[in-house]
């Protein structure tokens, strides 16, 4: 058992049956009543995020997480799956807990996140960014470039970003995991 003053960025905890991270908390001492903390929980299953208030110095169960490193091998029917890249244990994912599997390319390293007392997989989180080729992208019209102007370009996995102009087929970028989109091309 824990208080509100061990809240920190990160930390998993067990809410109303269920397993929440800590996105963002605040100590709160108003000139009037009682401490309180405000926090955006979000919750592992499902992504979505709400917002809580606890009394200061309030009880709360920490459950214990454990992030380790995985690789991805392939997709079938059944879902995808993850050999452990030290162990070699292979284990299969539904696509609901994968941050972004369209952009998931074969040999791609992950980090698998474990609920240590049940050994359930909570999540499975891509690096933030990862280096894909453009397969197909229309061409580029010469001059036009007056405003920060993107085009659809489809990647080596089926997926579908936002581009500059200026990138063409074949080229190998850099997309961004968390918001889907394009950063930077690679050499």
């Amino acid at each position: 058992m824990a208080t509100t003053a061990d809240f920190r960025n990160g930390l998993c905890l067990e809410f109303n049956n269920d397993l929440y991270v800590i996105v963002e908390f605040q100590h709160v001492k108003p000139g009037k009543g009682g401490a309180f903390v405000r926090t955006k929980l979000k919750n592992l299953k499902t992504g979505k995020v709400l917002q809580n208030t606890f009394n200061a110095g309030v009880k709360i169960n920490i459950a214990r997480v454990e992030r380790r490193p995985y690789q991805y091998l392939y997709k079938d029917e059944s879902g995808y799956h993850f050999m452990h890249s030290e162990t070699f244990e292979q284990v299969m994912i539904m696509e609901e807990l994968i941050n972004a599997p369209d952009l998931l390319k074969e040999g791609q390293e992950v980090e698998i996140v474990y609920h240590a007392d049940t050994e359930t997989p909570l999540s499975c989180e891509l690096p933030p960014f990862v280096d894909l080729e453009v397969t197909y992208s229309e061409p580029g019209v010469r001059g036009d470039t007056a405003t920060n102007t993107l085009k659809p370009a489809t990647l080596e996995t089926g997926a579908v970003v936002n581009v500059p102009l200026f990138i063409d087929t074949g080229e190998r970028i850099r997309v961004d995991t968390r918001s889907r989109s394009y950063s930077e091309r690679v050499k």
